[in-house]
């Protein structure tokens, strides 16, 4: 081989590198993600069957609480982003309902705490059935190479949530 065949491996420059596929765009894919799950959460939400009165914001505040505990209602409104003045009518429909129990704080006896009750845990689980039964459906429509995408996704958006 001389220095003039082109089989001849010589120094890497710039040049001489072969592009890689370059990683897409942070606010690109930001953009694309919020449109698709900007699409996503209505079909989740929908159809809410036998459970007419669990809102989206009520099941959320259900979900903060079978995922942290009781808690008063100052620190669920936080975890809401949501007023207070609006949580507390909030935890009044949820405790009419018979989804949350009042106990006192052991802390502070003037506040009370507040927790998932049985009938509140089942019907969250319930909902989470029928949400996940609807986004199965849509899963169902995608092409076999779709559906091992979303899979090999999985783990950088649970990362992100």
């Amino acid at each position: 081989m001389t220095a003039l065949d082109p089989t001849t491996p010589g120094p890497v420059t710039p040049e001489s590198v072969t592009p890689s596929p370059t990683t897409p765009d942070s606010a690109e894919l930001a953009e694309r993600l919020r449109t698709a799950l900007q699409h996503l959460l209505p079909a989740l939400r929908s159809a809410r069957g036998e459970h007419g009165d669990l809102t989206p914001s009520r099941q959320a505040a259900l979900a903060a609480l079978a995922a942290h505990g009781s808690m008063r209602i100052s620190t669920l409104a936080t975890r809401l982003g949501i007023a207070l003045p609006t949580t507390s009518r909030m935890v009044e429909l949820l405790d009419a309902a018979g989804w949350i129990e009042r106990t006192p704080d052991p802390e502070d006896r003037r506040a009370s705490l507040i927790a998932l009750t049985d009938i509140g845990r089942e019907l969250l689980r319930a909902a989470r059935r029928e949400a996940a039964a609807r986004l199965a459906t849509r899963i169902d429509a995608l092409s076999p190479e779709e559906r091992q995408t979303l899979s090999a996704a999985l783990p950088a958006l649970e990362s992100l949530a």
